[in-house]
């Protein structure tokens, strides 16, 4: 039977700066250090369902059955490789550039090809290290959080197309929503404010400090001591006097609220209409040690 074109998330990530990297290293150090590299994108790959189709040098090629498989994959790739730059105790950082595009392509003889493998080699083309590379046509399909954290980059030629694609960067290190604009007659509303206490830590957020990042990144505005914690897990945001707490993680968040049970959010945002707690990445029934309380009050 002849092979059928389907479609598929199509990756390219690799190792930026690499020939600088073997002149800093040396041969037998850059290449242990790339290989390490390749196999930690390996893991992230099989985790979220996608299958590495090949390396090239310092080069992965891979697939996803969803788009969100990809986008959630190429995120937690450049987080995971910022831990590991961050436990190298010598040698230059090491960063990956990721292009990405989901549509149509064609498996065959352990091999991929096709349109999406060629637009996703021109994303990655685009991209420099530490970035995620990708199409309008992907961003669409994306899950809305993941929509609303990327941003226009460009348009380029695209080889076998007629006209220029629209070239996005999925940011993956710091929200880029900006907050929305209260009305002119806000002075009118009644002051909210939400007091968040983590240890021995409390901020409170309030027209004047209207967004708090969570997260295992010491650069977060809160930092959480949680393994199962993205660097930049989750934010609480001011929008019209209502609180939210929208997740950006890999491994989700419990929210528990007084009065109602727990709620589990990946990729989504939650209304915050009462007092709770929150955990990053673990579950209310498997006891978490590292709780975050907020406190919603009004006046």
């Amino acid at each position: 039977m002849a092979p059928k074109t389907k479609n598929l998330g199509i990756m390219f990530a690799d190792v930026a700066g690499s020939t600088q990297l073997y002149e800093v290293l040396g041969d037998e150090k850059a290449n242990a250090t790339i290989e390490e590299t390749l196999e930690l994108l390996t893991n992230v790959t099989n985790a979220h369902s996608g299958t590495v189709i090949k390396t090239i040098g310092d080069e992965v090629l891979c697939t996803f059955p969803e788009p969100d498989d990809c986008a959630n994959a190429a995120t937690e790739m450049q987080e995971t490789l910022e831990d590991a730059n961050d436990m190298r105790e010598e040698g230059p950082e090491i960063k990956v550039r990721i292009g990405m595009h989901y549509g149509p392509a064609l498996l065959e003889k352990a091999d991929v090809f096709g349109d999406a493998v060629n637009v996703a080699a021109r994303m990655a083309a685009q991209a420099k290290g530490g970035q995620i590379i990708t199409t309008k046509t992907t961003i669409d399909l994306l899950d809305p959080i993941t929509q609303a954290s990327s941003r226009f980059v460009d348009r380029a030629p695209i080889k076998g197309k007629k006209e220029e694609i629209e070239i996005y960067e999925i940011i993956w290190q710091e929200s880029d929503v900006t907050t929305m604009a209260t009305d002119v007659g806000s002075s009118e509303r009644e002051e909210v404010s939400l007091e968040v206490n983590y240890q021995s830590t409390s901020i409170v957020l309030n027209q004047e400090k209207s967004q708090l990042m969570m997260g295992r990144s010491k650069a977060c505005d809160l930092p959480i001591n949680e393994q199962l914690a993205s660097r930049q897990h989750v934010r609480i945001e001011l929008r019209r006097d209502k609180f939210f707490v929208i997740d950006q993680s890999t491994n989700g968040t419990h929210i528990q609220l007084e009065g109602a049970g727990e709620s589990f959010l990946r990729r989504e945002e939650m209304h915050l209409n009462a007092n709770g707690k929150i955990s990053l990445g673990k579950s209310f029934a498997d006891s978490p040690s590292e709780i975050v309380a907020f406190t919603l009050k009004s006046t």
